[in-house]
């Protein structure tokens, strides 16, 4: 298994190899430590756990590629990993992120406080290594302002098992029809069939965030949760537009969404949320009911 680590600290080599070795249960000889442009022939490619250093500029000072062996040595999560590590060599780790974003990354400091961390290298060769962002404040780096990272909660894709039971039924009539039965089924992009899909794959994941605790970053944007109220209302305006098969369909997974919607929010009869979210006038009703409930607590009411 293959694990990137990014130091702040310019760690010495001798040091990344007994934190290593602590880290994953092994003698301090089992772990090599080399610089991947010094000669080969000194490399020890038997060695179960392998290390290449590379120094980096700006705010971060090593960048570490560690390899374990597949065989009799832990493998822990890169995660893990990098808590273990940042504890061990008493230096703030940074470790790349899932998100799609490549300036999304983790940052874990030796007290093991984890937070968000956007990384940006510059365009220069060698490029200079900035952390621009944190979520939470880290004091290995002060320059790093204190922010929450909006992008990251736009890319997360939790499940949708409703929006996919509700695609999978749509394929299946497609496939059992013929003619013109058929075309009217299709799901080009722009199609209702395609917007009724889209729209509610979102409907759905912020249904599951907001029952999660907004997990896993514990918070919404209040422009991305006036987005997912915009796709309800184009669901709501969808069914005319939609063969009748296809609008029952939609109906009954609306039932489930609205349901678990209803239950995990609470009433907002004075439309707070709507003109919060709008900048609307008192006066101006919204016409879908799922603008006049609030998620409690509101999850971004600490931007």
């Amino acid at each position: 298994m293959t694990y990137n680590l990014l130091t702040v600290d310019a760690v010495s080599p001798a040091a990344m190899g007994a934190a290593l070795a602590g880290c994953l249960g092994i003698a301090a000889g089992d772990v090599e430590v080399a610089d991947p442009d010094g000669d080969p022939e000194l490399r020890n490619w038997e060695a179960p756990v392998a290390c290449e250093y590379r120094s980096v500029r700006g705010d971060l000072a090593w960048s570490l590629d560690v390899y374990v062996q597949e065989s009799g040595t832990e493998q822990p999560r890169e995660a893990d990993l990098a808590a273990r590590f940042a504890k061990a060599a008493a230096t703030t780790v940074l470790y790349p992120a899932e998100e799609a974003p490549p300036s999304a990354y983790w940052a874990v400091t030796p007290e093991g406080l984890l937070t968000r961390a956007r990384l940006d290298l510059s365009d220069d060769e060698p490029p200079l290594y900035t952390v621009t962002a944190v979520e939470s404040p880290v004091p290995q780096l002060p320059r790093a302002a204190v922010t929450r990272f909006a992008e990251i909660v736009r890319e997360q894709r939790p499940d949708t098992p409703v929006a996919g039971a509700f695609a999978a039924s749509v394929d299946h009539m497609r496939q059992a029809a013929s003619g013109l039965a058929r075309l009217a089924l299709e799901d080009e992009t722009g199609s209702p069939i395609w917007s009724a899909r889209d729209d509610l794959i979102v409907w759905e994941r912020v249904i599951g965030q907001m029952e999660s605790g907004w997990a896993p970053s514990g918070w919404y944007p209040a422009d991305l949760y006036r987005e997912r109220l915009d796709a309800r209302d184009e669901l709501a305006d969808l069914g005319p537009r939609l063969p009748r098969d296809v609008a029952e369909l939609l109906a009954r997974a609306l039932d489930q969404l609205d349901g678990r919607f209803l239950a995990a929010t609470e009433d907002d009869p004075s439309g707070s949320l709507h003109r919060e979210l709008t900048g609307a006038s008192a006066d101006r009703t919204p016409a879908g009911w799922w603008w006049r409930r609030r998620p409690n607590p509101t999850p971004w009411a600490t931007d």
